[in-house]
């Protein structure tokens, strides 16, 4: 199982969201930067992702979800109608893809930017480096280890 960290809004798609209907898998889509639709890309059926909510007023990893469904084209890339739509992407080679994700569980508490940095084990991660915004990201086994050890929870 690889591991993962997803960025996203809880006003648009939030652990929230994924508990309120933990049999289903909902798509992760609207990623539009090339380096996280490259991690995209490579995530699998079974992975991890630490689902972590920004551009809000509490910030932090709020949940674990699971890929249940490798990248495929994103639908919203050929919708007029959604603020994904990228009329510049070819049907036949689409540039934007999905997965599917279900849910696994909540933390018990959200783990803050300032928790995570924190821990001296989280030093090299991602999320912590400075000018990183991406909003997929690989975590190594040793990292989710220790987030899910700060929120009260077993590792992998």
């Amino acid at each position: 199982m690889a591991c993962w960290l997803a960025k996203t809004e809880p006003a648009e798609c939030g652990i929230a969201d994924f508990e309120r209907a933990p049999e289903a898998a909902i798509a992760w889509v609207g990623v539009r930067n090339y380096q996280a639709r490259n991690y995209l890309k490579t995530m699998t059926e079974g992975d991890g992702v630490l689902v972590y909510h920004s551009s809000c007023k509490l910030i932090g990893v709020a949940g674990v979800v699971q890929v249940t469904r490798s990248a495929y084209p994103d639908p919203t890339q050929f919708d007029p109608s959604s603020p994904y739509h990228d009329p510049k992407s070819p049907v036949d080679a689409p540039r934007w893809v999905a997965v599917d994700m279900v849910f696994v569980r909540c933390l018990p508490q959200l783990l803050s930017l300032d928790a995570l940095r924190s821990m001296p084990a989280l030093a090299q991660m991602p999320l912590l480096q400075r000018g990183n915004r991406l909003s997929v990201m690989p975590v190594s086994a040793a990292e989710w280890d220790c987030v899910l050890q700060m929120a009260g929870g077993a590792g992998r």
